[in-house]
């Protein structure tokens, strides 16, 4: 039997109409990802990528109510088929933070993105799991599984509408 404090990944998948290279630079392009990354409504306006095991992509995000700061650490990067990584909540200098809004979200999550093409279309598979993470935190995350799924389909559909101007 399975309890609220027992892992539970996230998981969220879409199939885009563009090839697997074009995706993957979406994903790896500090031009390109400002132009989607994130909820709707949030804007980028900070972002470096040292695309690399224990490289970092590091962003600075604007939304309604305020800013907020994420980084990626990356572990393993097989382009352009997957990259392994830590994410987190940061501050501008990359030090890990708690999420603005929950005290008790995992600091850490380990995140796995894979890319697979077929017939010239991309699927993207996102799945995450707290990472090194309390009881609590566990929980939480495995509550947020419906407020993850909102936010990766907005920003799945912001991909969506970037990725035919990036051909």
């Amino acid at each position: 039997m399975t309890t609220n404090h027992d892992p539970r990944p996230f998981l969220i998948s879409r199939t885009f109409n563009a090839p697997r290279q074009l995706v993957w630079e979406a994903h790896t392009d500090c031009k390109h990802l400002k132009h989607w990354w994130g909820p709707k409504g949030c804007q980028i306006f900070s972002c470096k990528i040292d695309l690399r095991p224990g490289g970092m992509f590091l962003y600075g995000m604007r939304y309604q109510n305020g800013e907020m700061w994420g980084k990626f650490v990356y572990r393993e990067i097989v382009a352009p088929e997957r990259f392994v990584f830590v994410v987190s909540f940061s501050d501008e200098n990359a030090g890990v933070t708690r999420h603005p809004l929950s005290a008790t979200w995992p600091l850490q999550t380990l995140a796995r993105s894979t890319f697979e093409e077929k017939d010239g279309k991309t699927t993207v598979t996102v799945q995450w799991e707290p990472y090194e993470a309390t009881d609590e935190e566990r929980r939480t995350f495995n509550e947020g599984h419906d407020s993850m799924t909102m936010g990766f389909t907005g920003t799945f559909d912001q991909l969506e509408a970037y990725l035919p101007r990036m051909g």
